[in-house]
């Protein structure tokens, strides 16, 4: 009876150790003093200006949590596709990328309440959809569209367009290629980024439907099980909702085009 008694003191001893020896990549960043951030590059959330260097929104959100935290800030260019599964193997310590929260992908990740809300939208090329100004217009097999692969406007295009002939990309910016050239009818991507491109080539393109398709949650990505960095982030969202500087850089990148002479 004492063995048993001993094995099983033992036993929570080396469980409460093995927990309390679990440290909280908020520990790890303050003790390295860098935050790596997981990133793709998506108009206007983020992407290089005219020195090569990262800028947008998303960039913005990033380097003010990393102010707030007294460390350094190194971010790591991901291809889309892939960018949980770099995340999951350590790669960097948070995902900073316009990740719209979905079921799928929080089974992979512990997302954070929402910092930003998107919706997916549309630009067409006027000769190619000429007349089209509904969903159900581009619902058919004839007409193709461009999309950049593992995104939400994947998911978008095949729930609501799943008889259109999706030809998938893995940068946004090969997808709009193709509908420069006259390729595809359209690119479905998050807004705003469709309404900027068709004002830079107002002479082919067009928004042929006014208003997002969808809605969708915006929050930063984190491996699993670690409660504290998730507590951590989840508050400092909240202030920073609550000081107004994400509606303010949210007003900049997206209802302004006063940082287009940054890129151009």
């Amino acid at each position: 009876m004492k063995k048993i008694l001993w094995l099983s003191i033992l036993f929570l001893l080396v469980l409460g150790g093995a927990s309390f020896a679990q440290e909280s990549v908020i520990e790890k960043i303050q003790k390295q003093g860098v935050i790596r951030v997981g990133m793709s590059t998506f108009v206007p959330w983020a992407m290089k200006d005219k020195q090569g260097n990262l800028a947008g929104f998303e960039i913005d959100v990033a380097k003010k949590l990393a102010r707030d935290m007294g460390v350094k800030i190194e971010f790591v260019p991901t291809a889309w596709s892939g960018i949980i599964p770099a995340l999951l193997t350590g790669k960097f310590d948070v995902i900073i990328g316009g990740m719209g929260i979905t079921p799928k992908r929080n089974l992979k990740v512990n997302f954070t309440i929402p910092y930003d809300y998107s919706g997916m939208s549309m630009v067409a090329h006027k000769a190619r959809a000429k007349g089209f100004s509904s969903l159900a217009d581009f619902n058919k097999k004839e007409v193709s569209i461009a999309l950049r692969l593992g995104t939400t406007a994947e998911q978008a295009a095949r729930k609501y367009m799943p008889n259109a002939d999706l030809k998938l990309f893995e940068n946004e910016s090969q997808a709009l290629q193709e509908l420069n050239l006259g390729r595809v009818h359209a690119v479905v991507s998050s807004a705003p980024m469709p309404v900027f491109h068709a004002l830079k080539y107002p002479d082919k393109l067009f928004i042929p439907i006014k208003e997002n398709f969808t809605k969708e949650p915006i929050g930063f990505a984190i491996r699993k099980g670690d409660h504290d960095a998730l507590n951590y982030l989840n508050n400092w969202i909240l202030n920073m909702h609550a000081q107004g500087f994400l509606k303010e850089k949210k007003a900049y990148w997206f209802e302004s085009k006063k940082w287009e002479d940054l890129v151009k």
